[in-house]
């Protein structure tokens, strides 16, 4: 498989093990009363700061479960005044790059720089995707090219899922210079072969071809039986060809066999392509016998032959499947803008080309259930939260949104952004009503590793004890409990514990041995210090592990 190489993709490929994990600080719960609390048990998430280290520290609980993730990351036209682009001046990403890519960043283009900035964070939105997932990035022809061979080198080029053109600007761009754009790409990829995508509601252009109405009132349109187009002749396809009986006067419909003679009182009806030349019909004799009620026959005088229509019902349709092409309303980049501004009452100063809730609410629509997680890095100004919250409210769902913002105004627009849409917002005709709902503001809090390896103890140890067991089992922490304070949780038939107390030391010995309550058949145990012999270790099948702090502290 063809690769993308770039200057400082060496420095770059395994970044993400080595960022640090961080603990997420709650600074302020908010909910549909309006009332900002310390804590109110939210599940959605608003994350100030740099969404690669916001990332990992997602990881321990996060690793595995997101179902949809959405990411509008900047398109780097070469104007856009983001903090990777060729003007560096933020003192953040200098001296990221100076540290991570070395003395290579000075010779950077924007385009390695762009690829320095997501490739890192590409890969660790692949270990928070979940395995029946599907990640949508937005994107314009500027990196799209390398966009998709990284995709393809992380996500792997079977997972490749589509690419799609979102018609953002029907007239196209009026500075064009040959051709005027009018979409932008959606790529689209998935975690494994466990994707499973709904569809839309289909739009007016479709039901208003359901044009007929039977007795009962239901609306249906018709379908000739017979196959049209290519090997569409009985020679083609022998097994798709064969009769039907009709009587006129009972309306009874059978399915017949080749060799069959026809019944007295019946007419054959056979799928002809004219009167010497023997077609198919497009269904086979089982999917006939299943779908006999939608078949009806009817007489074509001008071809002076009987033939048989398949009846589609408008109710029993479902969703439409998505197509490459959205070319619908509500991805128009304007009313990303009228919403912004118009409705949720921001200033155009505020942000600029926010997203219209449509394009996301799409992709949110075919890729989640009603319990699914919906993780959005580069959340902006939060369309993304907005997007779930309105699903929820038509469909009575409890998805859950985590959004991550770098920039400044992560409070004052985007978690404004939110509460608002929350509330209710707008003002006499374009007043909206709230969705309700909640979500809990964060912000990016201490390493829980010192540089030295150590363990941070002023994180407090409910933090480290999640540490511990997601970097043992790669899964969330979850409640488990035998009795014994120190015990982390039961998998794959090994037991976990964490024997530590912040201004103690903690000895793993026989006295330790005793207050463990259940017999599994290994063991995990962090402590200090083992007085156990390496026998006894193999004999109770114990793993021990040293818990990484300066003993002489304690």
């Amino acid at each position: 498989m063809p690769t993308l190489e770039w200057i400082g993709k060496s420095k770059v490929v395994n970044h993400h093990q080595e960022v640090p994990f961080r603990v997420l600080e709650r600074q302020y719960s908010f909910d549909e009363m309006g009332k900002h609390t310390e804590d109110n048990g939210s599940d959605n998430m608003i994350i100030h700061g740099d969404n690669l280290e916001a990332l990992k520290a997602l990881l321990p609980q996060y690793e595995g479960r997101v179902k949809c993730i959405y990411i509008d990351p900047p398109y780097n036209t070469g104007n856009e005044k983001w903090c990777y682009n060729d003007n560096v001046n933020d003192p953040h990403i200098q001296k990221w790059l100076g540290e991570v890519v070395g003395k290579e960043g000075e010779d950077l283009t924007r385009h390695d720089k762009w690829l320095c900035m997501m490739y890192p964070r590409l890969m660790l939105l692949q270990k928070l995707l979940a395995d029946d997932g599907a990640i949508f990035i937005s994107i314009d022809f500027h990196e799209q090219p390398y966009l998709r061979l990284v995709l393809d080198e992380i996500f792997g080029s079977t997972n490749y899922v589509s690419e799609i053109a979102c018609i953002n600007k029907p007239s196209g761009r009026s500075d064009d210079k040959y051709i005027a754009t009018a979409h932008e790409s959606i790529v689209v990829y998935k975690k494994s072969n466990k994707l499973r995508l709904g569809g839309f509601e289909p739009e007016d252009k479709i039901t208003k071809r359901y044009n007929k109405t039977d007795a009962a009132g239901r609306l249906y349109r018709e379908e000739d039986l017979r196959k049209r187009g290519s090997h569409d002749e009985r020679t083609d396809r022998p097994n798709l060809f064969y009769p039907f009986f009709y009587n006129e006067q009972t309306h009874e419909l059978r399915i017949g066999n080749n060799e069959d003679e026809t019944p007295e009182g019946f007419i054959r009806i056979v799928p002809m392509k004219s009167k010497t030349v023997e077609g198919t019909w497009r269904w086979g004799r089982e999917t006939a016998l299943e779908q006999c009620f939608y078949i009806h026959p009817r007489y074509m005088p001008n071809k002076q032959q009987w033939s048989l229509f398949e009846w589609e019902y408008l109710d029993e349709r479902g969703t439409a499947k998505p197509t490459t092409n959205w070319n619908f309303k509500d991805v128009n980049s304007e009313r990303g803008t009228e919403m912004f501004i118009k409705y949720l009452g921001f200033s155009k100063d505020d942000f600029p080309n926010p997203k219209p809730v449509g394009t996301i609410q799409r992709a949110i629509q075919i890729a989640t259930d009603k319990d699914s997680i919906i993780l959005d890095s580069f959340a902006g100004s939060g369309t993304t939260a907005q997007a779930v919250l309105n699903i929820n409210k038509v469909d009575k769902g409890h998805r859950k949104f985590i959004l991550v913002e770098l920039g400044d105004y992560a409070d004052t627009i985007t978690a404004e952004r939110v509460k608002r849409v929350i509330n209710g917002y707008g003002k006499d005709k374009n007043a909206v009503e709230g969705t309700g709902g909640n979500f809990s503001y964060y912000e990016l809090g201490e390493r829980l590793l010192l540089p030295d390896g150590n363990l941070n103890e002023s994180i407090g140890t409910d933090k480290i004890r999640d540490y511990i067991w997601y970097t043992e089992t790669k899964k969330p922490a979850v409640s488990q409990q035998n009795g014994n304070p120190y015990f982390l949780g039961e998998n794959n038939h090994t037991a976990y514990y964490f024997y530590y107390e912040p201004d103690q030391m903690c000895v793993l010995d026989y006295a330790f041995l005793s207050t463990i309550p259940e017999k599994a058949e290994n063991y995990l145990i962090y402590a200090d210090r083992c007085a156990l012999s390496e026998s006894d270790l193999l004999r109770f099948g114990i793993t021990f592990k040293k818990i990484p702090r300066d003993i002489a502290r304690v």
